[in-house]
């Protein structure tokens, strides 16, 4: 994938890039509503099962030419693709996780029926930016609010 919109790139991961990885998931602040932190090796693991997969997972977002976190982008199921986004502290409060949310909207028309978000419920901003861009609460998988955007336009 390769998606560039202003000064955002979303592309694939490269193993060069296991230290900004790193460094982005053994951040306790951006960890503390996913998972416990990450190891070096864990990040490792996590950027070849989930990054460098054939199908990956998650693709990297640079700004300016700058790594600044990652989006998740998958299938979900037949019918819908999960997207999602692990930002730096430094990027927060910026409308970068509401650009690249638009941009895989954008990006996935044509693509699925449906875009899911999943967050839990002290994800308060996460769930802010779902609700803010058309997606619509849909229930709950285990601890995690499921929202939902409906890519399929209706023919009348």
């Amino acid at each position: 994938m390769y998606i560039a919109f202003e000064n955002l790139v979303i592309q694939n991961f490269e193993e060069k890039d296991l230290d900004d990885l790193y460094k982005l998931l053994s951040d306790e602040n951006v960890m503390k509503h996913l998972e416990p932190v990450f190891s070096r090796e864990k990040s490792a693991d996590f950027l070849k099962t989930a990054g460098l997969a054939e199908n990956p997972l998650i693709y990297k977002v640079c700004r300016n030419n700058n790594f600044i976190g990652y989006v998740i982008y998958h299938k979900f199921n037949e019918e819908s693709y999960e997207i999602g986004w692990v930002l730096s502290p430094k990027e927060w409060g910026k409308g970068i996780a509401d650009k690249l949310t638009k941009i895989l909207m954008e990006f996935s028309k044509n693509k699925c029926d449906y875009l899911v978000i999943e967050c839990t419920f002290e994800q308060v901003i996460s769930k802010h930016i779902a609700l803010k861009n058309g997606f619509e609460y849909f229930g709950k998988s285990g601890e995690l609010e499921n929202y939902r955007f409906n890519l399929i336009k209706e023919i009348i």
